[in-house]
């Protein structure tokens, strides 16, 4: 549904059968200009039918009857067309011209796949539009709205922004109460765009007192409809009396309305295959009161996101905000129970990653790894903050917390001195190196004198000065004793240390690599332990710490 600007038309289609009012001479001579032979089609006939095919409920729900072996359309007379209108139990008139004609051409030739489609996703939608519309006391044959509206996709948004199976642009959604923000469109929503159609097509009807110009203010806005029928003059005048001052969509609207009815009425005389419920798919809603993720869903369900995706259109990013307000959930019946059975673990399965935090602290300091001279290490930044008490100056401040002068001033961009009551950031800073190995104590240096190898294969003498050799004195017997007894280790009189797991409760000026540090665990399995993906911890929180 277009909202479209009015535009004087000047030029206007003059159509053979079709009786216009007697204007005055100005008006006559300004539309009697010219004859339009162009042709305005609505953006639903040029969906994407391969597209469509994809469609997850196109996919597993439905399949096409192929009993038709001639794919072609069958030549059809004016007259038959119009007898099969006019047997069409229908309040709202459809009358046959040939603009009409051009739809229903379009329809049954070019566009017979969409038709197709569009066969096999009525078995879903239309009893949604129905019930609406019985609610409201209107005729029944305005479900066939959406198919020119959207070719029954409900995420369709058309080039002037209009969103949803019955394209409500966004002032007209919000004024008959549906949400439209970030997370929720409930002009996707199948049965709350439905009600709201119904709602406001009766509006139409009750402004106009005639079906075609509702229908057509449903294009393009009652006041549009009111200008044209200004200027048309006085008197009752219906949809195509006023057809020729119309915007060019909008004369389009009302023609492409009937050939929609009559070909999802009558598709098999034109021998399209229709697509038939391979089986069939029975809903049921549950009201969700926390914020829960399709992906969190489906995991624990264990059905396609896509099932989900198709049955709730509305949820824009996969999320379902029920802890704003009771939102609803369509699934098939019988994972409703399923969904109401296991919601806490649904909510609790990877909590972490979909969690939106509604209180975060920030973090009071930074852990950065580095390198220098002296090997590997890592520093930890640490941001406190001193309000200046009486007599205190920058320097007795900075030997407070072991930093220097200048990088309280540099921090805080201020002179050399400090007044009381003044806020000062302070930055500290501690860099731990990483341990080198350090070799045991049994192992020595052992220092190997290079042997020499001879030059060649001659004999080297080596003259060796002659000095008096004393015998050596007789040694003593040693008698040999049998090797001592290992001595029994003694019993590990310090505790050891627990390997289950444990938790921690975070307090201010704590980070992940003091904790780590603290309880003999790297960083990397402290995040795993409780499935972090940054270094962001806030004082209070409670941290699983892992076995070691």
């Amino acid at each position: 549904m277009n909202h479209l600007p009015y535009k004087t038309i000047s030029a206007a289609l003059l159509i053979a059968g079709i009786a216009f009012p007697a204007w005055s001479d100005t008006t006559v001579r300004e539309v009697n200009t010219t004859v339009e032979t162009s042709q305005f089609y609505p953006e639903s006939f040029e969906t994407d039918t391969h597209k469509m095919l994809e469609n997850w409920y196109l996919r597993n729900y439905t399949e096409l009857d192929k009993s038709a072996d001639n794919k072609d359309d069958v030549v059809t007379s004016e007259q038959e067309i119009i007898e099969r209108l006019a047997a069409m139990p229908t309040e709202i008139e459809m009358p046959y011209n040939s603009i009409v004609r051009s739809y229903i051409d379009m329809y049954t030739q070019r566009r017979r796949q969409l038709v197709e489609n569009m066969l096999g996703l009525s078995l879903y939608y239309m009893p949604i539009f129905e019930q609406a519309l019985d609610r409201h006391g209107l005729p029944l044959e305005l479900k066939y709205l959406p198919v020119i509206e959207s070719a029954l996709n409900p995420s369709a948004v058309s080039k002037a922004g209009a969103t949803g199976l019955w394209q409500f642009m966004i002032p007209t959604a919000t004024g008959l109460g549906l949400e439209v923000s970030t997370l929720v469109d409930q002009r996707r929503d199948p049965y709350a765009s439905s009600e709201a159609a119904a709602v406001y097509l009766k509006q139409l009807y009750e402004t106009f007192g005639d079906w075609s110009l509702a229908i057509a203010a449903y294009n393009c806005g009652p006041g549009n409809v009111n200008k044209a029928l200004r200027r048309a003059g006085g008197g009752k005048k219906d949809f195509w009396e006023i057809y020729p001052i119309l915007p060019a969509e909008t004369r389009s609207y009302v023609p492409a309305f009937i050939a929609a009815n009559y070909v999802m009425t009558y598709y098999n005389k034109h021998n399209i295959s229709p697509a038939l419920a391979r089986k069939p798919i029975v809903t049921d809603s549950v009201h969700v009161n926390k914020r829960v993720h399709f992906n969190q869903i489906a995991d624990v369900l264990a059905i396609p996101v896509d099932e989900i995706r198709a049955l709730n259109p509305q949820y824009r990013k996969d999320v379902i905000p029920g802890n704003v307000k009771p939102s609803l959930l369509v699934l098939p019946s019988l994972q409703v129970y399923a969904y109401i059975a296991n919601e806490d673990s649904i909510l609790n399965h990877n909590a972490s990653r979909y969690a939106h935090r509604d209180v975060v602290e920030p973090a009071t300091g930074i852990t950065i790894a580095g390198s220098d001279s002296k090997g590997e290490y890592i520093e930890e930044q640490t941001v406190q903050y001193h309000t200046v008490a009486r007599n205190e100056t920058l320097t007795s401040i900075a030997k407070k917390y072991g930093v220097t002068v200048s990088s309280i001033r540099q921090n805080n961009k201020i002179g050399k001195s400090v007044r009381r009551g003044q806020k000062l950031k302070i930055i500290t800073v501690e860099r731990h190196y990483k341990e080198t190995e350090i070799l045991p104590d049994s192992i020595a240096a052992v220092q190997v004198e290079p042997s020499i190898e001879p030059t060649d294969s001659a004999t080297v003498t080596e003259e060796v000065p002659v000095k008096e050799v004393k015998p050596a004195a007789p040694q003593k017997k040693v008698t040999e004793k049998a090797p001592a007894a290992p001595a029994k280790p003694k019993a590990d009189t310090k505790k050891k240390t627990s390997s289950k797991a444990t938790t921690y409760k975070i307090v201010s000026g704590d980070n992940l690599y003091k904790i780590a540090k603290r309880h003999g665990v790297t960083v990397d399995a402290l995040k795993k332990a409780n499935g972090m993906t940054n270094d962001n911890i806030r004082a209070g929180q409670e941290l699983k710490i892992p076995a070691k």
